[in-house]
């Protein structure tokens, strides 16, 4: 069977193991030639081991120049997946429905349950590697960029790429596509349900991850921005001198920003700031980078399990 599996799906493995050779020779490119870059801006007496030292136009410079990258970079934690199940996921039974050859394959020696189960846990198996290895990619990569993207944990996009869960997301696509094919028994069909899914999925995901640990808040006095920029934020508000939350803050002109110059912001929160108003920011910390993987990755690993139980419980009743 694991015979069988691999002629089968060799176009999948293949393309993927060409897709991620190629990323990889991308990121690898890229992170030399910036280091190249970075290292004609380092000032003296930098310390070994810095990228950037704190310069901010290094940063700039690196976004401007590799703003191609950065925009690929951004899709690929929603893209990746979508593909893994549409692709991997949606035609191992989608297709052997459409083609009747499901007849033939589970009439054979090998039950049908057998037949599922070997090939789930063969292309589940290559595809939590294949997730493996993009993360593993995608941290070799960043600290060049440090400064020119978002941080790892206050960053959704960056977040789903590094640590373990590109796997679980691409395993959980991959259940959702094959849950797909036994559903509508049509790959198209099952296809545009990955898709859908996998982007619902991460929406609410994100939206409940608010609650995978006790938020922490503290009220700001002479600022609007928390010194540690890997801080993932939940709300923000201001706080008037009782400690009461206000939605607009009175006793000072606003003004309008105008987007060419923030003096104006800045005047205004120095104003508030003087009359005894307080930013509160309600946020999670990054030391809980490794808690949110693994409770993300629990729950996509728990769907992904019910996945599987539903579709060998399908395939099994249509084969009685």
């Amino acid at each position: 069977m694991i015979w069988v599996t691999w002629r089968q799906h060799r176009a999948q493995l293949l393309t993927t193991a060409g897709f991620l050779a190629v990323l990889g020779l991308l990121l690898l490119g890229s992170a030399a030639e910036a280091r190249g870059y970075v290292s004609r801006f380092f000032p003296d007496g930098c310390p070994a081991g810095s990228a950037f030292c704190g310069s901010a136009e290094v940063a700039a410079g690196l976004g401007e120049r590799y703003d191609d990258v950065y925009t690929l970079f951004g899709w690929m934690p929603l893209v990746l997946p979508a593909l893994i199940g549409a692709f991997w996921g949606a035609p191992l039974l989608g297709r052997e429905y459409e083609r009747g050859t499901h007849r033939l394959a589970w009439t054979q020696s090998v039950p049908a349950r057998r037949w599922l189960a070997v090939k789930l846990g063969v292309l589940g198996g290559a595809v939590v590697a294949g997730g493996l290895l993009l993360s593993l990619m995608v941290s070799l990569w960043r600290p060049v960029f440090r400064e020119g993207i978002d941080t790892g944990f206050g960053n959704l996009g960056v977040f789903n790429m590094t640590g373990v869960a590109p796997a679980a997301w691409w395993l959980y696509a991959f259940a959702l596509g094959v849950f797909a094919g036994a559903l509508f028994r049509r790959t198209l069909p099952a296809m545009a349900l990955v898709v859908a899914g996998v982007a619902v999925t991460m929406f609410g995901l994100f939206a409940l991850s608010d609650h995978y640990a006790p938020a922490e808040r503290v009220v700001l006095t002479d600022t609007v921005v928390l010194d540690d920029p890997d801080a993932r934020l939940v709300s923000a508000t201001w706080v008037d001198p009782s400690g009461r939350e206000v939605d607009a803050p009175s006793g000072c002109e606003r003004g309008v920003d105008t987007g060419r110059s923030s003096r104006k912001a800045e005047t205004w929160h120095d104003c508030l700031f003087a009359r005894g108003y307080g930013y509160a920011v309600t946020y999670h910390p990054p030391e809980r980078f490794w808690r949110f993987q693994w409770t993300e990755a629990g729950l996509l690993l728990a769907a992904s399990a019910l996945l599987g139980a539903l579709t060998v419980h399908r395939v099994g009743r249509r084969t009685r």
